[in-house]
Order: structure tokens, then sequence, then C-alpha cells
């Protein structure tokens, strides 16, 4: 395993990580890519840093340390940045075929989330129908990543699912998805659309 990419490639292909407790330090894919990831039993930590500052703050053994307060703030202050979130990881598989709901591509900017997008992702597109949006675009390490958004007078219909899943007909390669614990409509939403739940995730991107 010899970039983050490569990591994250196989986990698309359905080879995760080993659960044996260990962690791993990556180089960072870019300037804008820096943070954790957390598998079972297995975290991996992509940042450049010297191996020797992340094994004095991370005990051998403790699973949870690498996406704890304690571990993320330091490595706020080591790399002058600040965690977005700490969420759980998604993924699934395109399929062929058109979505099943009528999209119209959004090609403005001037929208939050497509905004959002475009200062965390490259390639973006985004395709909105009548109370939602979906927003397409390469993210950590190169991988497709995907963000819905449902109006709240449309919330409580399957609409969030309906996009989740036209997103699998609009990527080119597996698609990723980082949804907050908390969030447990986006959480249902995405799993009705055949997304499985893979791991954990705490980015730290680059100040605005």
């Amino acid at each position: 395993m010899e970039t983050l990419k490569d990591l994250l490639d196989g986990v698309a292909a359905g080879n995760l990580p080993a659960p044996d407790g260990s962690v791993d330090l990556f180089p960072q894919p870019s300037s804008r890519d820096l943070g954790v990831l957390g598998f079972t039993a297995h975290a991996v930590v992509f940042a450049d840093l010297h191996p020797v500052w992340l094994r004095a703050r991370l005990s051998e053994g403790d699973l949870s340390a690498p996406l704890n307060p304690p571990f993320l703030r330091a490595l706020e202050r080591k790399t002058g940045r600040r965690v977005d979130n700490v969420d759980v990881l998604f993924l699934a598989h395109p399929l062929p075929g058109e979505p099943d709901v009528p999209l119209t591509e959004v090609t403005r900017r001037a929208h939050p989330r497509v905004a959002r997008a475009h200062r965390h992702r490259d390639d973006v597109r985004a395709w909105g129908c009548e109370g939602g949006l979906l927003v397409l675009g390469r993210g950590l390490a190169g991988r497709w990543e995907v963000a819905v958004e449902v109006a709240p007078e449309h919330r409580g219909r399957g609409l969030g699912r309906i996009l989740a899943r036209a997103a699998r007909h609009l990527a080119p390669e597996p698609l990723w998805a980082q949804i907050a614990p908390a969030n447990a409509a986006s959480v249902r939403a995405f799993t009705a659309a055949g997304f499985a739940t893979v791991g954990a995730e705490a980015l730290l991107p680059p100040a605005d």
C-alpha cells in the first residue's frame, strides 16, 4: 500500500484494512487533503508529519484514539487547521442507466452547497430538481464524493433517498459520502439508496 489513493481504491474493491489495531501514516495526497480515516480496528492518518510525532500521541491498542478529541486537538495545533467534523463514511458503486428522477444541471455557484463543494472538491457538477440538489466532485485523494440537500418543505417524502440513488447513476466511479452521525435522516436515505458504511473520517481543510 503506497498511497492513500491505493488504500481507498482497495476499500472500494472490498479490501478493507486489516482489523489489527494499527495506525498507518500516509503523506498528504495534496496540500488540501489532511485528516484521519477510521476503519474497524484500524486507523489511517494522512498528514505530512514525522512518525515519531504520531507515535508519541497515540497509545498502542487504543482503537478509538485517532478520532477522539485529544489527538484531533493535537493535530489541529500541529497543522494550524481545524477539524471540520467527524463523519460516518459511506460507499456505493455506480449504477447503469439514467437517474429515476428528472434532473437539471446547475451551472451557477451561488448556491451555498455548490459553493462549498468548489472549495473542497475538484471537477464539481451539480443537478437540481424540485425541492432538491445533488453535487458530485472529486475530493480526498481524487475519489468521487456526493452531497445532497433537500428543502425543508420537501423533507419526509423520500427525496433524499431518490437523489442519493440518482448520484449513483451519474458517478463514473465508486462514490463516497460523508455524513454527520447525528444526521439520522441522511443516514437512512443513503442506506436506503444502497450505500454501505465503511468507516469514519475527520478532515482538516485549509482555511477559506
